[in-house]
């Protein structure tokens, strides 16, 4: 009977309500005695004079015992027990009636049957009174018990329901995760043998004692576009893999909004004028300044017009649209291309998401492109939206972004350069263990007017330094022996090296790897393959500044 269920297994609960105990007797001193002897801990007593009283206090309080006085005047405990019984709210209420004499029969018989589970006589035995209200009092303990434990299991139940829910939803994610990352796979190995499929037949062809001078020219053409082409796909891959481990840093710097759409337009020209698009802007007349990464945002808008060119039928109409409002503009980027499903609407900024297979297939790409634009575009504390009336309906995607008042540009800190070598050309040392991209980097710089030496490890590139004087040195990172960063701090603290400009050149592009090779003493950091265009810049700009500082 005094057993207590077991509620460990649950955790802290709040502390039980106290138990009400009704006391009815038209004799206060009686009331009084009653609560003298039952008075203990969690337990509250209610006392009430007449029927009436104890009535209200019975609508107001959950009552685990009653103990009616039989003889009071009005309404006696055998007439309110009887209206006890005749309420819902009230029958079930156990009743103890207490009585200064014996009762007959049926008048016992009455009060059993009006819900008495006992009667006593005065003058009350306190021990007998006590060990029986006690039972009543541990009976509704536990019914308080066993109502908390039902209210934890069921807000367990709830919990664990939602923690069920929350699970087949990250299931649910993780399988089209998974899905499109099988997806992904498939579309890169498909993008990587497109370029290298022309590559492996222009090396064939290239290989024949018999073939023409014009077929020569147009596969080397062909395949330096095809090594541009997965260089393109590497970089994106790379871009969203820094961008999402936040390895990634804006170069930020005051710029004009019309020169980097003029830039994006420059980028984007070729693809569009291939496909026959007629492109037509309104580029803002007046500076538009914004605090922001110049190759970044170009990035962001040459994407957009290239998706606009790729999407849409030969021949198409693409509009860049510019909204400049007090302190924010709008660009906007419209086509009347494919469209796009309204249900995957809101799924066009995930990685790896595709407008559609087949023609994302047929012209190209990752579907990793939007998401790259989004989190460029948030970066610059910008939002990006799409719109579309659905396929065949053509889309627009609009780019919003913070301005700031218009001023002088911020002009970079340029670090110093040694002066320029005396003579035409520069004298070029070329340290590199790969044999073939040694040589073809030789003839590279060559072709640019310049002389070379090549050196295959840190040892040969010291000696001939000393002997060459090389104006600027060009080197790998992955040397056997001592690597690039070691030689370069090494070479730079030579004397008769201090005005010599270093370039490093290495497949690693990530920031961590720039600012590895400037705090090792590399003035310039290459990422391999370097283009022979983006080699002459470089050269022309040092050999510019060799000769202002001469």
């Amino acid at each position: 009977m005094n057993a207590k269920p077991n509620l460990s297994r649950l955790g802290p609960t709040q502390p039980l309500p106290p138990v009400h105990f009704l006391l009815v007797d038209d004799l206060k001193e009686n009331l009084l005695s009653l609560e003298v002897l039952l008075r203990r801990e969690g337990l509250v007593l209610l006392k009430a004079t007449s029927g009436d009283e104890a009535l209200e206090l019975l609508l107001k309080h959950d009552i685990a015992l009653a103990l009616l006085d039989v003889q009071m005047p009005d309404m006696d405990g055998f007439e309110l027990a009887e209206t006890m019984r005749g309420h819902e709210r009230t029958r079930r209420i156990p009743i103890i009636f207490l009585t200064a004499g014996s009762t007959d029969r049926q008048r016992r018989f009455r009060g059993y049957e009006a819900g008495a589970v006992d009667f006593l006589e005065k003058p009350l035995e306190p021990d007998i009174l006590r060990s029986k209200t006690d039972v009543f009092f541990e009976l509704y303990r536990q019914r308080q018990q066993i109502a908390v434990q039902r209210d934890d299991l069921e807000a367990r139940a709830e919990e664990n329901n939602r923690l069920l829910n929350e699970t087949r939803q990250q299931a649910e994610a993780l399988r089209e995760t998974d899905r499109r990352k099988d997806e992904f796979l498939a579309i890169l190995a498909h993008e990587l043998r497109n370029p290298l499929a022309p590559i492996s037949n222009s090396v064939s062809i290239l290989a024949s004692d018999k073939l023409p001078v014009h077929v020569r020219d147009e596969a080397l053409q062909m395949m330096e576009r095809q090594v541009k082409q997965m260089v393109r796909l590497v970089d994106d891959l790379m871009d969203v893999s820094r961008i999402t481990r936040g390895k990634i840093e804006l170069k930020t710097d005051t710029i004009d909004l019309g020169d980097v759409l003029g830039c994006a337009v420059e980028i984007s020209k070729p693809l569009i004028d291939q496909l026959g698009h007629k492109l037509s802007f309104n580029l803002p007349q007046n500076p538009v300044n914004l605090q922001a990464d110049f190759t970044r945002l170009a990035q962001v808008f040459s994407n957009l017009l290239n998706n606009a060119a790729k999407y849409s039928p030969a021949g198409g109409e693409i509009r860049l649209e510019v909204d400049v409002h007090r302190d924010s503009v709008d660009v906007r980027v419209k086509d009347k291309g494919i469209g796009i499903r309204p249900d995957m609407l809101e799924h066009i900024f995930d990685m790896f998401a595709q407008v559609d297979d087949s023609l994302e297939r047929s012209q190209g790409g990752l579907g990793v492109g939007l998401t790259l634009v989004k989190k460029l575009v948030e970066m610059h504390g910008g939002r990006i939206a799409v719109r579309s009336g659905g396929l065949g309906k053509g889309s627009e995607f609009m780019v919003h972004l913070p301005t700031m008042s218009a001023g002088p540009a911020a002009s970079a800190a340029e670090e110093p350069r040694p002066q320029a070598a005396a003579g035409g050309g520069l004298r070029i040392l070329v340290v590199e263990d790969n044999e073939a991209l040694a040589q073809t980097t030789g003839w590279m710089v060559e072709m640019l007017g310049h002389g070379y030496r090549l050196a295959g490890n840190g040892k040969d590139a010291l000696t001939l330094a000393a002997e060459y004087r090389p104006n600027v040195v060009m080197m790998d990172i992955g040397l056997p022996g001592m690597n690039g960063y070691d030689l370069c701090a090494a070479m730079r603290a030579l004397p008769h090296l201090k005005d010599t400009v270093f370039i490093a050149q290495t497949g690693w592009g990530q920031d961590e790897h720039r600012q590895r090779a400037k705090e090792a003493g590399f003035h310039h950091h290459m990422v391999k393959p370097i283009y022979l265009e983006s080699m002459e810049q470089l050269l022309r700009r040092i050999e510019d500044e060799m000769k202002a500082g001469a």
